[in-house]
C-alpha cells in the first residue's frame, strides 16, 4: 500500500513494485533491490497507539510496512509473535545484566525463515504463479513448504532444492508438507544454481531470499517485534547468525524503518556471527575487501553458505549500524547449544545459537561493554537437527531397573 518503488543498491536505478521484479536489469544478480516506502504517508495511519489496539499478533499487524496488497490471499499459519525473553540467568552466566532472547524457533515451521516465506507465498499469488521454488540448506525450504501447504483458495506448488548435507529432520519436514524435494548432490551453491536455472526455465516464482527483495521485508518483522516488545526502547546491540546475509539485512531494514517513522530513537548496532569454517562475509568485513568464496566446513548447516547471495546488504547493515562481525568455532557452537538450554530453557539448532556464541566471545574478549542492552535472535529450533544436539550433550545415564544402582549414581553426582 505504501511502497513507492524498488531501488538498486548498486546503481540506484528505480523500478515499479511488480511481484516479478527481483533484481536490477542493468546490474544482474549484483543489483539487489531495496523496497522504498513512503514514510510520511505511513505516519498518518500507523502509530504506536493503533498497534496497541491490534489483536493480530502475527507479522500482518505490520501491514503498512509490508510490500503486499491488502486483499491478497495469505497463508493460514500464524507467523511471528514469537516470545522475547529477558534471559536473566543466561545473562548472569556471561556477565550481562540486560540480555534478551528472541526465540524465533517457535514460528510455525520452527525457524525465522517463516517470516520471509509468508511474504513469498503472497507475492507468488499476486504474480499468478502455479509453483514457487527456492534453494535452501533446510529452514527456508521447510518454511516455504509449510506456508504453501496452509494456503487455501489458490492452487500453489512448492519445489525445493536442498544440498545433500541437509539434515534428515528438515528434509522429512519438507516431504510431510507435500513439497517436491530435489536433493542436489553437491553443496548449497550447486543447489542455488540449479534452482535458479529451473526458475528461469519454467517460469516459477523465485523464493530465494537473496534475490527476491520482498522477502527481506518479511524478515525485518523480527526487528519490529523486538522493538515493540521492548516498549519501543531499541536495544544497544542486536545479534544474528549470518549465512547468505538476508536475515541481518532484514533486521537492519526493520530497525531503519522504525527509525524513519520516529518510533525508536536509535538503530541498534548489529553483530553478525559466522562459523569459522564458512566465513566469507566476516573475512570481507575484516579486510575491507570484496568477499571471496569459501568452503562450507561447519556443522551449522543453516549458515553453511560459501557463496553468499546477499553480501552487500548484510555488510551494509553492519557497517551503517556501527556494528561488528565475528567468527566462532563449531566447538563453541556445540557448547552454546547446551549452555543456552541449561541457562534459559531455549533449545536452538547450531545456526540458531551461533549468534549467542559470538556475543559471548566478544564479551569475554572485552570488545564490547557488558553494561549495554543485547538482544540475541535464536533463529531455529534444536529439534531441527537432533544429531548435532546429541553431540553437544552426549548420552543419558543408562541403568538397570535397580534402586540401589540409582542411589549410587545420584550420590556420586551430589543429587541426593
Amino acid at each position: 500500500m505504501y511502497v513507492k518503488h524498488l531501488r538498486c543498491i548498486a546503481c540506484g536505478r528505480e523500478y515499479p513494485t511488480t511481484p516479478q521484479q527481483t533484481t536490477c536489469q542493468h546490474c544482474g544478480f549484483d543489483g539487489i533491490l531495496d523496497v522504498i516506502y513512503d514514510y510520511e504517508q505511513i505516519k498518518k495511519v500507523w502509530t504506536k497507539e493503533s498497534l496497541a489496539e491490534d489483536r493480530d499478533f502475527s507479522i500482518w499487524r505490520y501491514l503498512p510496512l509490508l510490500p503486499i496488497e491488502t486483499d491478497t490471499l495469505r497463508p493460514n499459519l500464524r507467523v511471528g509473535g514469537t516470545p522475547l525473553y529477558h534471559a536473566c540467568k543466561l545473562g548472569e552466566a556471561i556477565g550481562v545484566d540486560k540480555l534478551y532472547i528472541k526465540d524465533d524457533g517457535l514460528n510455525p515451521t520452527a525457524s525465522l525463515k517463516d517470516r520471509a516465506s509468508a511474504i513469498a507465498v503472497v507475492k507468488a499469488v499476486e504474480a499468478g504463479a502455479s509453483t514457487v521454488a527456492c534453494s535452501s540448506t533446510g529452514n527456508a525450504a521447510s518454511s516455504l513448504a509449510g506456508n504453501v501447504a496452509s494456503l487455501s483458495g489458490y492452487a500453489l506448488n512448492a519445489c525445493i532444492f536442498v544440498p545433500q548435507r541437509a539434515p534428515a529432520g528438515k528434509v522429512a519436514q519438507l516431504l510431510i508438507f507435500g513439497a517436491t524435494v530435489i536433493s542436489v548432490q553437491g553443496n548449497y551453491g550447486d543447489a542455488f544454481d540449479l534452482s535458479t536455472a529451473a526458475i528461469e526455465r519454467y517460469g516459477w516464482y523465485n523464493r530465494n531470499a537473496a534475490i527476491n527483495p520482498y522477502l527481506v521485508e518479511g524478515k525485518k518483522t523480527v526487528a519490529i517485534e523486538i522493538c515493540e516488545q521492548l516498549h519501543w526502547q531499541a536495544p544497544d546491540w542486536a545479534v544474528f547468525s549470518v549465512g547468505d546475509g538476508c536475515t541481518i539485512a532484514g533486521a537492519y531494514k526493520g530497525f531503519y524503518d522504525l527509525y524513519q517513522l520516529g518510533m525508536i530513537a536509535k538503530i541498534p548496532k548489529l553483530i553478525g556471527v559466522q562459523a569459522e569454517g564458512c566465513a566469507p562475509l566476516t573475512r570481507a568485513w575484516e579486510t575491507s575487501k570484496h568477499w571471496q568464496k569459501t568452503e562450507e566446513n561447519t556443522l551449522a548447516d543453516s549458515i553453511a553458505v560459501g557463496s553468499p547471495r546477499n553480501p552487500e546488504k548484510a555488510l551494509r547493515a553492519v557497517r551503517e549500524s556501527n556494528g561488528l562481525m565475528v567468527n566462532v568455532s563449531d566447538q563453541e557452537i556445540l557448547e552454546m547449544q547446551s549452555f543456552i538450554g541449561r541457562h534459559s530453557g531455549v533449545f536452538g539448532e547450531p545456526a540458531g545459537v551461533t549468534g549467542f556464541a559470538g556475543l559471548k566471545k566478544l564479551i569475554e574478549n572485552q570488545r564490547i561493554s557488558p553494561e549495554e542492552t543485547f538482544v540475541v535472535a535464536i533463529t531455529g529450533n534444536g529439534l531441527k537437527d537432533i544429531a548435532n544436539a546429541a553431540k553437544a550433550v552426549g548420552e543419558p545415564l543408562k541403568l538397570a531397573p535397580d534402586i540401589d544402582q540409582l542411589d549410587k549414581v545420584l550420590q556420586e553426582r551430589d543429587l541426593i
